[in-house]
């Protein structure tokens, strides 16, 4: 396992990385409402990021069509944007990834598409709450598996669902780099958090099983149950000061 431990330098640039895809997702969120495509999306990222001087991280990555995931109810991740339109309750997961000056930043919100259900509404509030959670651990001193547990504990308690098939990762001149990070498991385990490490922590959490399945587009995947999903997700760097989250909007 390569993890790499990013400098001052490195670190400033990848918080610039972060704010622009912070910014960029704020525009989206308020581009959700019924009626609007997820190729609407797509494009407005795309010139977004573009407009700031950094290219979409995920657009041809491993061929990856769009410079969005954008995930709609009981997909999970990696839905390809296209020509489906959001309506009143749904959800969706947006996941951007930013490259700027030979660093990423990425995150994922969950937007109400207009009005959802008050259990909708809890899922997201459990995902997010679970995501600060695992923030909060992310700390020197502490292991991969603190984050970990921190987020499973939680999301449990409330009755939710983690899912295993996906996980965080290192993150910096690559998009995925080590190392991974599973968002359950023990406390106590894993790699220790060293000062200058920076990571995506991102639980991904179903209203029913963790069960998943991929389609046959070779990308999207969806709860095996057809229950909603949920995700957020920040890029973070363990710093001797405590967490600091790159892709956070002041």
């Amino acid at each position: 396992m390569a993890i790499t431990i990013k400098s001052r330098a490195e670190l400033n640039i990848m918080r610039t990385a972060g704010r622009i895809t912070a910014e960029t997702l704020a525009l989206l969120r308020e581009m959700v409402q019924p009626g609007i495509t997820t190729k609407d999306l797509d494009r407005a990222a795309y010139k977004a990021i573009k407009a700031r001087g950094a290219e979409p991280s995920f657009k041809g990555y491993q061929g990856f069509p769009g410079s969005i995931c954008a995930s709609v109810n009981n997909e999970v991740v990696h839905a390809i944007p296209g020509k489906r339109v959001l309506h009143e309750g749904d959800i969706i997961k947006i996941d951007l990834g930013v490259y700027y000056r030979g660093y990423h930043g990425d995150a994922t919100i969950t937007v109400p598409v207009g009005k959802i259900s008050a259990e909708t509404q809890r899922l997201l509030r459990v995902c997010e709450t679970s995501l600060w959670r695992g923030i909060e651990q992310a700390r020197v001193g502490n292991r991969l598996g603190d984050i970990s547990h921190a987020i499973q504990s939680y999301v449990e308690s409330q009755g939710f669902s983690v899912v295993r098939d996906y996980g965080g990762h290192g993150i910096g001149r690559e998009l995925h780099e080590d190392p991974h990070l599973p968002h359950y498991g023990p406390p106590g385990h894993g790699v220790p958090l060293r000062a200058g490490m920076v990571l995506t922590i991102e639980p991904m959490i179903n209203a029913g099983s963790k069960e998943t399945r991929k389609l046959d587009d070779g990308w999207t995947v969806v709860t095996a149950d057809g229950s909603l999903s949920a995700q957020f997700e920040h890029t973070v760097a363990i710093t001797e000061n405590g967490p600091e989250v790159f892709t956070l909007l002041e």
